[in-house]
């Protein structure tokens, strides 16, 4: 299993030079077993996602199961420009999201609207298909994921990848302080290889955040030592943290617990 990040920020892309080491896309990661291909959340990291894949697959087609965690604008922003999606017929994705505040294919339409885009969703040559998630398990063939509620404004969708070669946990946009959702993602995180986890404020933000929707890197380590998952990455950087800003975070952090990171564009991380 292979994990690639694509886009990394919370809240608005943020490609000033000085956030250039970890980037400034916002939420896009890539998780690929063996040749199957799954892609959490489309924000602008999506854009560069879907450029690689076209260099990559040339003239054969590409499919993926794609999985948005919630409509917000740093996690959709990219579906207009996934050039995959324009290309042609033989191309297949199949979104799973919830449905509860609004229905994915809308929100699309909606998003690719007068005035607010220049062409419609009818460009799209690629066959989509649309899934409903609610909490609970589904069965990809030789992935299971398993999906629960976070604690975000309008809710967040948690996903745990569950395969041969271990275990990844995407929990993004989560505020702790909410004992059901404090239990849904140590339930997620639990004995996971490796654990993607929302770290938007420094604990200091947090106190003038409350009700925001986030987490912040204290709170990572909380949930990483609570659920004994093996690897903590920091995601969903806060758009004002600069380079030296994160840098200065997993310093800090590793006096707590030595095997995290921070999500930076184009990393890998490899499972066998």
């Amino acid at each position: 299993m292979r994990i690639k990040f694509w886009g990394v920020r919370g809240s608005t892309p943020a490609p000033q030079p000085e956030n250039m080491r970890y980037g400034g896309n916002t939420s896009c990661v890539e998780v690929r077993f063996r040749d199957n291909l799954y892609i959490f959340d489309c924000g602008t990291g999506f854009r560069v996602l879907g450029q690689a894949l076209r260099h990559e697959f040339q003239d054969r087609p590409i499919s993926a199961h794609i999985f948005v965690s919630h409509f917000h604008w740093d996690h959709i922003q990219g579906l207009p420009f996934f050039g995959p999606l324009y290309d042609n017929r033989e191309n297949h994705f199949q979104f799973h999201c919830s449905s509860r505040t609004r229905n994915l294919k809308r929100v699309l339409e909606d998003q690719m609207a007068t005035p607010y885009f220049p062409v419609g969703l009818t460009e799209m040559q690629a066959r989509q298909n649309f899934y409903d998630l609610e909490e609970g398990r589904i069965d990809l063939g030789e992935v299971s994921l398993q999906t629960l509620w976070l604690n975000h404004p309008q809710g967040c969708m948690g996903f745990r990848v569950e395969s041969k070669d271990g275990v990844v946990v995407y929990a993004t946009d989560n505020e702790p302080g909410d004992a059901l959702f404090d239990k849904n993602v140590r339930k997620l995180a639990a004995g996971a290889d490796i654990l993607i986890y929302d770290s938007q404020y420094l604990p200091e933000e947090y106190e003038h955040h409350r009700g925001w929707g986030h987490s912040h890197w204290r709170e990572a380590i909380n949930v990483v030592t609570e659920s004994g998952a093996k690897e903590l990455i920091l995601f969903h950087h806060d758009p004002e943290h600069d380079d030296a800003c994160l840098d200065k975070v997993i310093r800090e952090a590793r006096n707590y617990y030595p095997r995290i990171r921070a999500a930076a564009e184009g990393m890998q991380i490899e499972l066998k």
